[in-house]
Parts: C-alpha cells; structure tokens; sequence
C-alpha cells in the first residue's frame, strides 16, 4: 500500500508555476531563482501546511471535488511561496553557487552503494546538555568522506538551532555489479575548544544497486559525550571504585 501526501504536488506544482512567472514578468525584484533556493522554498512551504494523505484514486477525487476548500488552500500556498521566496533570496545559503544546475544529478546506469543519511547526537559529559560549537568530520580510510552535494557539510560544526545533532549524507560508491553486499567502516572525529578529541568507530551494511535518492533511511548513531581534559578518566575511575 503506497500512502501520498497530496500536498506535496500542490507545493510543487504552485512553486513551478510562481518561478516560471516572475522569470516571465523579468523578475523586477531581482529574486533568486536558483535550483538551491527553489528546493529552500518547496521545504519552506511544506513545513507550514498540513500534509493530506491518500491511498487511492478515490482520495484525490474527493479532495478534488471541494472546489472552494482546494481553491482557499491553493491561495494560502502561493502566498507561503512568496513569502518563503522572499526570505530565502534574501539569506541564502552560503554553501551553494546559486546556479540553475548546481543540483541536478545525473542518474547513473552502473550500480552503486547508496550510504543511508547518518545521524548522530553530541552531549557535555558533565552537565549532559546537547553540545553547541563542536566540529564533526565523517572518515573513512583516514579521509574526509564526501557528501552527496553541497547541501551537506563535511566538517560540519553543530549550531545553536540544532544544538547537539549532526547529519552527513555520504555520496553514492561505485560498485562492481548490481546485489553485491559489502562493509564499510567510518568514523565520526568531534573537536571543541577545552574538551579532549573524541573519535568513534561503526561500519554500515550496504547492497548495491540503481538507486536514486535513498533518503528514506537513515543509520542512528549512540549518543557521544565530550569531556575536558582528563574528565573522561576520572568518571571511569569512580564507576569501577563504586
């Protein structure tokens, strides 16, 4: 059973069509219209309307039939894109070259090993609240591992509005033929200014294959903790001497 949020095609369909008219009208605002800022906008908009799911024709039929609920919805849409365009152009993110192809993929006709999103969580080992200020680097093989595109950072150091989360999204890796399993090893290295290094060690299973984007997994990593100098030892020290 596939369930679908109907929404999604609205958001979509109502951003195209916004991008597509202000290019037309000669963007007198001098908006971004980049493939960078249109994907911040679709997000922008998705994260302020309430998803409408179905799991059949008869569903978007129904939703298709309330003529003046859909209409009102549609026009509380365009005005989210807007609004979410507006703002993005304005602030827009420092990691991208705002081209109109900076983000297209090509789709590969040779499998790969498509590494899951991994994410992970960064605690101060003495007062156990989420760490702001580290920086995380995912290795593999001793090296900076890249990512898929410049939406992800590889170092990535932990914000204030995300305290204590990071997330890296691997680049797919070519593979030999399609079905074949295979272990990869990394490691996440978190630095911060008075707390010693920390360095943690996992592998990931991986099957390759002709995937696109595999965004729908996702590998959980164990809650870390960051000590200052010598802190780590000395709670060890205690746990055995109890």
């Amino acid at each position: 059973m596939e369930i679908h949020n109907i929404s999604e095609d609205i958001v979509f369909n109502s951003v195209q069509t916004i991008f597509e008219e202000i290019k037309k009208g000669g963007n007198p605002d001098q908006l971004c219209l980049c493939k960078q800022c249109k994907l911040d906008t679709i997000c922008f908009v998705l994260n302020r309307v309430e998803p409408r799911y179905i799991v059949s024709n008869r569903g978007i039929t129904r939703i298709e039939n309330d003529w003046v609920e859909k209409q009102q919805s549609e026009a509380d849409i365009a005005a989210l894109v807007y609004k979410g365009l507006r703002m993005i152009s304005h602030n827009q993110r420092p990691t991208s070259k705002h081209t109109e192809t900076e983000l297209l993929e090509k789709v590969s006709c040779e499998p790969t090993y498509n590494i899951p999103t991994i994410i992970g969580r960064i605690f101060d080992g003495k007062t156990f609240t989420p760490f702001v200020g580290a920086t995380v680097e995912l290795r593999s093989n001793k090296k900076i591992v890249p990512m898929r595109n410049s939406n992800w950072q590889n170092p990535y150091t932990i914000v204030s509005n995300t305290p204590g989360t990071f997330t890296f999204w691997p680049a797919p890796i070519s593979a030999d033929k399609n079905d074949q399993n295979k272990i990869f090893e990394f490691s996440v290295k978190v630095e911060a200014p008075e707390h010693e290094t920390l360095t943690h060690f996992f592998v990931i299973h991986s099957t390759s294959g002709f995937y696109a984007n595999p965004l729908d997994k996702t590998f959980k990593l164990p809650d870390l903790y960051l000590f200052p100098p010598g802190e780590a030892e000395c709670n060890e020290e205690m746990k055995f001497g109890e």
